[in-house]
């Protein structure tokens, strides 16, 4: 019995790939889905398809015997006859033996509707990517409130995740978002945190702004701060709304889209 496993970006592909090696045509074997496959986001959390393909053994006819002038009866001429006819599988059964491979390529787009299934989903997509940075020992806790979805990383590479001002921990809440939205009806926004840097980024960011707006006002000129995501520029904004002497405004287009702080005469 000759098998080959075969690893493709798709089902289709891995099957097509199989059938050039074998030599075969799809209706001379037997396909068993391994792995679905995942495209992942970016190159994080991609999977490949994985089939096996077995190719079916073709029946034998049974040799005729030799004529000695003997004369068969009926009963086992037709018995002679029963056993070189091999009866073909029904539709039932064949759907039992052989995945459908159409079917196979549909389930990945499914879509999900439960809360708790989506929040499963982003889970596992985090740690796939985490592992794609090397990241074996991340611990992933939750909480839910409303339209928010709340994760918390725990790592001894905790740096890893965070990346330069936050700029790695950023770029996953982003994807995990377009994860959790994808497979649910309701609205949610993903917030993720690692080991409490966005609390410790916004007492940071507070800080920040005091002292650029105090320069604003001290030099009587336009102060331009770095660029930050929009989450980033409200809190300086809401740290500065209780004052008179500046306004704030943001220009530019994102990722480069950043505050001004202007003092008032």
């Amino acid at each position: 019995m000759k098998q080959l496993t075969q690893r493709a970006a798709t089902v289709e592909l891995a099957i097509e790939s199989a059938l050039q090696d074998l030599g075969v045509t799809k209706d001379q074997v037997e396909v068993q889905v391994v792995e679905n496959g995942r495209k992942g986001f970016l190159g994080f959390g991609v999977k490949q398809a994985e089939v096996l393909v077995t190719v079916l053994e073709k029946s034998e006819p049974t040799p005729k015997p030799a004529d000695d002038g003997a004369v068969l009866s009926p009963v086992t001429a037709a018995t002679e006859k029963t056993e070189v006819v091999q009866q073909p599988q029904t539709k039932k059964e064949q759907s039992e033996t052989v995945m459908d491979v159409q079917e196979a390529e549909r389930i990945p787009e499914a879509k999900i509707y439960n809360e708790k299934d989506a929040i499963e989903e982003t889970k596992q997509y985090i740690e796939d990517m985490a592992k794609e940075m090397g990241i074996e020992d991340l611990v992933i806790t939750y909480e839910t409130k409303g339209k928010y979805i709340n994760f918390q990383l725990e790592s001894e590479k905790a740096a890893f995740l965070i990346g330069k001002r936050g700029q790695t921990l950023n770029a996953i809440q982003q994807l995990a978002q377009l994860v959790a939205n994808k497979v649910t009806k309701q609205f949610k926004i993903v917030r993720i945190d690692v080991a409490d840097y966005r609390e410790r980024r916004e007492q940071s960011l507070e800080q920040l702004a005091d002292r650029m707006a105090d320069r604003a006002v001290r030099t009587k000129r336009q102060v331009a701060l770095e660029p930050m995501p929009s989450y980033e520029r409200k809190v300086i904004h809401n740290a500065l709304s209780l004052r008179l002497d500046i306004e704030t405004f943001s220009e530019g287009k994102d990722p480069y889209r950043h505050i001004v702080i202007k003092g008032i005469e």
